[in-house]
């Protein structure tokens, strides 16, 4: 399968700069799986569409401020962004620099915290912080916006970029499907009924990383760790699901083929995959080639996703992390 087969066109006027005025304030697109007909809504109708069967499963994972500006012992700009944090003062690491940071060279950043570079890990670095790595990243860390969001983040994005019932630290990307929900909209959709259930998977830097292989089957994912809690399996039981984001129906897929309701994950899902857990999937609109929009194929049908891609496009939806929402229902 060639990952040229998930591209699509997108005017660039369509990427979402900055959010919805409120964050139930979006649009959504509800892609009938069977059949490919869709609809047009409006994100504060998903209540409507939930009641007593349904479990809503939100992925609270709570993003860190993950970028952090520094420089050389020479004096050269270096960018590092923390992936994954190891211990007090360890860290896994993406590091932007016009020449790679050698082992055993050291980096300040912040207010003259010292970061060393012990070595490589594939194409993360493995770093060795003066100070407290959760310390450092809250006092001089940045939010993680995506590469396609072009105006550096501010305090607006600092609320905006989280959703209101992340918990976790430690993710470095949102789980954007959530941005969506307000506390007044979870209320509404618990009256409906409908159990609520969070579990966590703390998204990793892969997500913004492209696909580098012509053939879909040859792509490795990124690891990242997942929890889902006893509670949360029970509220699932016997109840129709419908997962809020990517995030959440891998970390729910993982446990349905592994039994394990902690660790960490790889799985790639794309066109081919044989669902097991989900019946539903709430999502953002999500880039050309990318891993993303592979599950979203493969979940709803890649000529069925494709054709509402385009329909969203010709109806001026608003795309990836600060734009609308797609409702999938598989039947």
């Amino acid at each position: 399968m060639l990952v040229a087969e998930f591209d699509y066109a997108l005017p660039a006027g369509l990427i979402a700069q900055q959010p919805a005025p409120e964050r139930s304030a979006g649009r959504l697109l509800r892609l009938d799986a069977a059949s490919g007909a869709v609809e047009d809504l409006a994100f504060a109708d998903l209540p409507g569409l939930l009641g007593a069967r349904d479990v809503l499963v939100l992925n609270d994972t709570r993003v860190i401020n993950a970028r952090l500006a520094g420089r050389k012992r020479s004096g050269g700009k270096i960018e590092v962004f923390v992936e994954r944090i190891l211990g007090a003062r360890e860290a896994l690491a993406l590091i932007r620099a016009s020449h790679p940071p050698p082992a055993g060279s050291e980096v300040l950043v912040g207010g003259g915290v010292v970061v060393k570079v012990e070595g490589r890990a594939a194409d993360l670095y493995r770093l060795t912080f003066s100070e407290n790595v959760e310390s450092v990243l809250e006092r001089f860390g940045a939010v993680p916006l995506p590469p396609y969001i072009s105006h550096a983040p501010g305090p607006g994005d600092a609320e905006r970029y989280q959703t209101v019932y992340a918990a976790a630290p430690g993710a470095v990307a949102a789980p954007t499907a959530g941005l969506h929900f307000s506390e007044a909209l979870l209320k509404k959709i618990s009256a409906r009924k409908a159990a609520i259930a969070k579990i966590t998977l703390h998204v990793g830097a892969g997500t913004f990383q492209p696909v580098r292989t012509e053939e879909v089957e040859e792509h490795q994912m990124h690891k990242e760790r997942y929890a889902i809690p006893p509670g949360a399996l029970a509220a699932i039981e016997g109840r129709r699901i419908l997962a809020v984001g990517t995030t959440t129906l891998r970390a729910l897929e993982t446990h349905a083929l592994t039994g394990q309701l902690s660790g960490e994950t790889d799985l790639f899902v794309y066109p081919g995959f044989r669902f097991m857990a989900v019946e539903r999937l709430l999502t953002n609109f999500h880039l050309p080639k990318s891993t993303l929009l592979m599950l979203v194929c493969a979940f709803g049908g890649k000529d069925h996703v494709l054709r509402a891609y385009r329909h969203a496009i010709e109806q001026r939806y608003r795309f990836f992390s600060y734009g609308d929402a797609m409702l999938i229902e598989r039947g």
